[in-house]
């Protein structure tokens, strides 16, 4: 019997929402709003070791572009808390202008530098874990000779296997079945350092 799916909610920033979202500090909070579902400026600050003050502002600075909303019903009028309106951020969309490519590169640096941080975490936790949850870590890489369009089908192929995977999966900001963690896999796919652009070594 096929696994029921879900719909992943998305969002497609224009250039000053991505740029926005280049903060670390916004994204690591978007994260956790993602993950770990509705929270306000107290306990993230505490999650962060920053002040509420400072957390404040940037949940309003998410807020204004789109990325949060603050929960229906609140649990009280001074102390708003705040969710995630999508799971997944779409960036590097084709026929951008020159600002939304800039951004989109700014973001991604950002987005590389906290899925780096993001691995050391789990690495730095690894001996904790139960056995059966550290068989489920790989570190692998692959690195083979394959035309553009090859590689971007191996991607797409990659792509689509995780997508249908998350679909088939629980939103992990509810309530998980016995058993079940949130589980993340980073995808990181581009053309070997130093083969393509001029200048650089290992050219032939």
């Amino acid at each position: 019997m096929k696994a029921p799916t879900r719909e992943i909610t998305r969002i497609v920033p224009d250039a000053t929402a991505l740029k926005a979202l280049t903060h670390p500090v916004r994204l690591r909070m978007l994260g956790m709003l993602r993950i770990d579902g509705p929270a306000n400026a107290t306990r993230l600050a505490e999650r962060l070791g920053l002040n509420s003050g400072a957390t404040s502002y940037h949940l309003r600075q998410l807020a204004q572009h789109g990325f949060i909303e603050e929960v229906p019903d609140q649990p009280s009028r001074r102390d708003r808390w705040w969710q995630a309106r999508h799971e997944s951020t779409s960036f590097f969309e084709p026929g951008g202008t020159e600002e939304q490519f800039d951004s989109s590169v700014a973001f991604a640096q950002a987005a590389l530098t906290e899925q780096v941080n993001l691995m050391q975490r789990a690495q730095d936790e690894f001996v904790q874990l139960p056995s059966e949850w550290q068989a489920t870590t790989q570190i692998s890489d692959f690195t083979m000779a394959l035309t553009a369009e090859q590689a971007n089908a191996l991607k797409n192929k990659l792509l689509e296997l995780l997508w249908q995977a998350m679909r088939e999966a629980p939103d992990p900001r509810g309530e998980l079945p016995p058993g079940a963690a949130p589980y993340t896999v980073m995808l990181h796919a581009f053309p070997y350092p130093g083969r393509l652009v001029a200048g650089q070594g290992g050219d032939k």
